[in-house]
């Protein structure tokens, strides 16, 4: 039996829940209930030090890590403006905003200008450019860090359970070549797991052990 999102009781801050219900009511993107108890339920396990998000979009995700690794520090990067600045006073709001480091612009450009390590990457960003972000992703890992990439399966297209719209034709075959390169990356133990819109849980296991 697969449990649906309806049947996932979140343990959030009300005001998160209040804020993510009129995110969704006025378009803006935020993970469904289902992966993100599975986002937070991997951070409980985890507790990573430092984590990377690519997708700020009105920071409630963010805040909902910070709040689970009361330890760690957000990088966390969003191309919209009116998004970015949102974020940021959800930040506050939430006083959080001391463990973050927002970044505003195109995640690709950021990317290839950042150095250290991450314990933990969120990946809900633009999903047609996954691939192109990968090269980065993977730099700015060590041994251990975990790559969680969000909506993975959008909506049965990228599975093939259900039948890709013509105008969502060039996104889903991004998707799917994404998922190739990644599952055939032997640096990293990747599962693709149906759970929302599909998540590819990655580990990175080099065999040098760097």
């Amino acid at each position: 039996m697969k449990y649906t999102a309806s049947l996932v009781k979140l343990d959030l801050d009300e005001r998160i829940s209040a804020r993510r219900k009129d995110a969704l009511a006025r378009g803006i993107p935020v993970a469904d209930d289902e992966t993100l108890n599975f986002l937070l339920l991997m951070l409980q396990v985890t507790q990573p030090k430092k984590i990377l998000e690519i997708g700020t979009a009105i920071g409630l995700s963010g805040v909902s890590m910070l709040l689970q690794c009361p330890d760690a520090k957000l990088t966390t990067i969003e191309l919209e403006e009116d998004r970015y600045l949102e974020a940021k006073q959800n930040f506050v709001d939430f006083d959080v905003s001391t463990r973050v480091n927002s970044y505003l612009g195109d995640a690709g450009e950021i990317l290839a200008m950042m150095d250290g390590e991450y314990d933990f990457i969120f990946l809900d960003g633009p999903k047609a450019q996954y691939e192109k972000y990968l090269f980065d992703l993977k730099r700015l890992m060590k041994k251990g860090s975990i790559l969680f990439s969000d909506d993975v399966l959008l909506y049965g297209w990228v599975s093939g359970e259900e039948e890709t719209p013509q105008k969502r034709h060039s996104i889903v075959d991004k998707i799917r070549s994404y998922l190739e390169v990644l599952t055939a990356d032997h640096d990293f133990i990747t599962s693709v797991l149906n759970v929302g819109d599909g998540v590819a849980l990655s580990v990175y296991a080099p065999k040098n052990n760097q």
